[in-house]
């Protein structure tokens, strides 16, 4: 059974590396392929896909599902792995996934991920083992879109894996502030779709304390030690954010319409 690893860059030079050095098992013997589907690098990084021997597609960005729809479906694998360039797969992942895809049962897998963040596994407060839906039959579903967070929607059978994905996304805090102010605007979209367009302080202010207090208090967050209390402080920032800028983007259109 081929497998078709896909990925969607820009600039990632940093993750790249150990993100292809981990897939390589599920490579040998020609029984696999890389794709990438760029969107304007401008570091090393189609430099490292080369030499990794990726197939390189430059597209200009589309929004998270359609760019990584479009990687899907340049496979012609029979079955499809779905990664982010910071993810990398645990040495054990890799075996099982060899032997998963000879299953003629389901055609998905759902695959734990560690998530690391300023250098620790992060176990408590839903971050682990935290499922995705990464692992599906050529042509068996996409992606939706649901803001920085697009999910794969499948209609059949699936199956758990137990080896998993490494995710290294917030080495800092500075990156990891910056990719919840990203994340928020894209979030605050779906809200504003959803009917959040509002000023409301139930949501801007009211919410991210709930979301504090379920994550760090019910769901154990507080056993991370201090970076547990760091990533659910900003995590509920983000939440914040996130209602604040689709009151913004509703004002806005209301401004638009009137002239």
């Amino acid at each position: 059974m081929r497998i078709s690893i896909v990925l969607i860059t820009l600039n990632e030079e940093a993750n790249l590396p150990r993100t292809l050095e981990s897939a390589k098992p599920l490579l040998r013997d020609g029984q696999g392929e890389i794709i990438i589907v760029d969107s304007g690098s401008t570091d090393r990084t189609l430099e490292i896909a080369q030499s990794h021997g990726a197939r390189i597609f430059i597209e200009p960005w589309q929004g998270f599902a359609a760019q990584k729809n479009s990687a899907m479906e340049k496979g012609s694998g029979d079955w499809v792995l779905q990664l982010d360039a910071d993810e990398a797969l645990e040495p054990e992942l890799a075996d099982e996934i060899n032997v998963a895809v000879q299953q003629a049962d389901v055609i998905g897998f759902y695959v734990p991920r560690k998530n690391f963040f300023l250098g620790r596994w992060i176990r408590h407060g839903g971050f682990y083992p935290d499922p995705k839906l990464r692992l599906i039959r050529r042509g068996a579903g996409k992606f939706e879109e649901y803001g920085a967070h697009p999910t794969i929607k499948l209609n059949g059978p699936t199956a758990q894996l137990q080896g998993a994905l490494i995710h290294n996304a917030y080495p800092t805090l500075r990156g990891y502030i910056d990719h919840m102010n990203s994340y928020s605007s894209s979030g605050a979209e779906v809200a504003a779709a959803k009917g959040h367009r509002g000023f409301s302080l139930i949501n801007i202010i009211v919410r991210p304390k709930l979301t504090f207090l379920y994550n760090y208090f019910f769901r154990l967050g507080f056993l991370d030690g201090r970076e547990g209390f760091l990533l659910h402080l900003y995590h509920a920032v983000y939440v914040s954010w996130k209602y604040a800028k689709a009151w913004e983007l509703s004002r806005a259109k209301e401004t638009s319409d009137r002239h």
